[in-house]
């Protein structure tokens, strides 16, 4: 058999293998495809009879690599036919039977059609050459979705390689001993207490491993997201991670709408042992969990809170560090209320620029509504509600009143139809 002679072969593969962190099967794979791409690019530059070569015209042919002897060959894989149309996918039953006697016809035969050396050619290189890289980092981004796709929200620690654009380019590494792979964190993922000087590390949170052949980093990771908030404290809290200590919500703002204001978290936890403090066992002795968390954050402030199934006390709870007079469900089933607090307290309840209570309603899932309790009129805001709610209820019964209208239009209208269909019968039985 023939044989196309590739210098290095077997180093070229080793240093592939080596330097892009691929198995040596998976980059031999890569090299067949390339060749086989290598080997159609000259056929078409050889085709003197202008065949019209089909997208899957070259299916049934394969390239044989040799490592030890360092070439490769074409095959093709022929069928037995008694008239030959197609020379490169049929051969004669007369020709078979030549070699082997016993050959029937639609028998299959694979056969060498490895080009010399000579004429394999320098556009065919440089095609084998393109698609080679083009398959090599297919090959790649396949094996990083394979080894983050089950990292998918949990955190990893990151280090800073460089800048494009908004975003920073990081290595992360999916193990102990795993090589590092690029990940991005666009510019709305970044903390803004964050220096993202080069080498420095952090701790991120996997938000996304995309799929596809796109360019560019696979992996999309966080600063803002909660889910790090949640990390850091289970990773910090041993009630957490033995479950004694349970995380129920967490609202996070690491990016706030003004530079007037910082990040900052809220989150909510519980027990069912009455002998534990979840609040406690978070914040640590003299602060010192919570600090860790802190500082790994950049100074984001966190308040923790108890969370209780009782949506007063939980919201009451959620407005820390304001003290709370009153907490009013005005309406469960839109979940609005007012929470009534001192004068002195109204800043701090609502926070600066709104944002202790905005994470307050998050956090909760109510609407929240501040108000001055010296100022506060019970009997009229009652009033205003019992107004509010009589007005919303019969816009609904309105809208109901339209749609049983046009149900009962609709319904005449068939009546109409099934009374012409009746009287049209009549009259013909009539005649």
């Amino acid at each position: 058999m023939s044989m196309v002679t590739l210098p290095g072969l077997k180093e070229l593969i080793e240093s592939i293998s080596r330097e892009r962190n691929l198995p040596r099967l998976a980059v031999q794979s890569a090299i067949r495809e390339a060749l086989l791409k290598g080997y159609e690019r000259y056929r078409r530059a050889q085709n003197l009879e202008r065949k019209q070569f089909d997208e899957d015209y070259f299916e049934n042919f394969e390239v044989e690599l040799d490592i030890e002897e360092e070439g490769f060959r074409v095959l093709s894989t022929k069928t037995i036919v008694e008239k030959v149309s197609n020379t490169d996918h049929q051969i004669s039953l007369d020709e078979v039977q030549l070699v082997a006697p016993e050959a029937q016809l639609g028998d299959s035969v694979v056969l060498d059609v490895t080009p010399d050396q000579g004429e394999f050619g320098r556009m065919a290189a440089m095609q084998t050459k393109q698609v080679l890289a083009q398959k090599l980092r297919d090959q790649q981004r396949q094996m990083v979705q394979e080894e983050f796709q089950d990292l998918e929200g949990t955190v990893l620690q990151a280090r800073v390689l460089r800048f494009e654009r908004q975003s920073v380019i990081l290595a992360v590494s999916s193990g102990f001993g795993q090589p590092e792979v690029e990940a991005e964190l666009p510019k709305r993922e970044q903390l803004p207490n964050d220096n993202y000087r080069a080498n420095a590390t952090f701790k991120v949170y996997l938000k996304k491993v995309s799929q596809g052949q796109q360019r560019g980093p696979q992996l999309l990771v966080s600063r803002a997201d909660a889910g790090l908030v949640v990390y850091l404290f289970a990773n910090e809290v041993p009630e957490i991670e033995d479950e004694v200590v349970r995380i129920v919500a967490v609202a996070r703002e690491a990016n706030p709408p003004s530079r007037y204001v910082g990040p900052r978290t809220k989150i909510a936890v519980d027990t069912l042992d009455r002998d534990v403090d979840p609040v406690g066992a978070c914040i640590g002795a003299r602060g010192s969990r919570i600090q860790v968390v802190v500082n790994e954050l950049r100074g984001e402030k966190i308040d923790v809170i108890r969370w209780s199934p009782d949506p007063a006390t939980y919201i009451a709870n959620a407005l820390s560090p304001a003290r709370v007079d009153e907490v009013r469900l005005m309406d469960p089933e839109t979940r609005q209320t007012h929470v009534l607090v001192a004068e002195d307290q109204l800043s701090l309840a609502i926070g600066k620029e709104g944002q202790n209570v905005r994470l307050a309603a998050r956090l909760t899932g109510w609407k929240i509504d501040i108000k001055d309790k010296a100022k506060y009129d019970h009997a009229g805001e009652d009033a205003k509600f019992i107004a509010s709610r009589a007005k919303y209820q019969a816009e609904q019964e309105e809208d109901e009143d339209d749609v049983d209208f046009e149900e009962l239009e609709s319904e005449n209208q068939d009546d109409l139809e099934e009374e012409l269909d009746n009287d049209t019968f009549d009259a013909e039985d009539e005649e």
